[in-house]
């Protein structure tokens, strides 16, 4: 299936693996020449360069902190007038007692999930707007919409960026500009891996095993975590012609985890 997005220019924030890959990976098959940013240098032209070879899309590595002004200058200076902006990076840690959160923990959350994405949608916008074309999705976390301790660090920062992203796609629609979210839950992503292979190693057991108590004990219908690349094919679709009328949307990939009619 064609998405009509093909020589159009993206950036993706926090793109080196994950979900941030598998955006990469997407829109590349589209066509799409994207210019990746992450902090790690070695990860990110690796992932660069492999998803360029396989795909034949230009596929530019910016190593840059993309919650800091200097890393946005970085990005920005690389792709000054993004037809597409996907903002996504590592959640923090799981949050298991809220009273044990630091300043500088909250400090950090709302710089790299709060601030950045706001000011590079406000960097990117008017061009947008001017071209009379643009797709902006941010990949941010189930718990902005279904709060829980264990994600409330991510989960309120990103219920605060949703809704500046609803508020602001109101404005811009008009101009063919859209703006959604996407609401994953857990995901065989980079983290997840980290965490729960030490949970594993901690406890004696295996990374499987591990992954299969949390699905029981949060109820996961599916039974197991989600594929990263599964996120990066809805990234693709809400960059695309066929997402003319969708915006001020927050889906939530979660694999039934979650019980909501709407």
């Amino acid at each position: 299936m064609d998405l009509g997005i093909r020589g159009r220019k993206a950036i993706v924030n926090g793109g080196s693996a994950g979900m941030g890959r598998s955006a990469v990976l997407a829109l590349a098959r589209e066509g799409v020449e994207v210019y990746v940013s992450a902090r790690g240098e070695e990860r990110l032209v690796k992932a660069c360069t492999e998803i360029a070879a396989e795909t034949g899309s230009r596929v530019v590595p910016i190593c840059a902190d993309h919650s800091s002004a200097e890393g946005r200058e970085l990005i920005l200076a690389a792709c000054p007038d993004p037809d597409i902006l996907v903002g996504t990076c590592a959640p923090p840690a799981f949050t298991p007692d809220y009273r044990a959160i630091t300043d500088e923990q909250w400090r950090q959350a709302i710089d790299i999930s709060l601030l950045s994405p706001v000011e590079f949608m406000r960097r990117v916008l008017d061009g947008m707007v001017e071209r009379k074309w643009g797709r902006i999705v941010n990949i941010a976390t189930v718990a902005a919409k279904y709060p829980g301790e264990i994600r409330v660090l991510s989960g309120s920062t990103r219920a605060a960026l949703a809704n500046y992203t609803v508020a602001v796609s109101k404005v811009v629609a008009k101009h063919n500009v859209m703006i959604n979210n996407l609401l994953p839950g857990m995901h065989h992503s980079a983290t997840v891996e980290d965490q729960f292979n030490e949970r594993a190693r901690a406890k004696g057991t295996t990374y499987e095993q591990e992954v299969a108590e949390f699905s029981r004990e949060w109820r996961i219908a599916a039974g197991r975590f989600g594929d990263c690349d599964d996120v990066g094919a809805f990234v693709a679709m809400f960059c695309s012609e066929f997402a003319n009328y969708i915006t001020g949307q927050s889906l939530v990939i979660d694999g039934g985890a979650t019980t909501s009619t709407f």
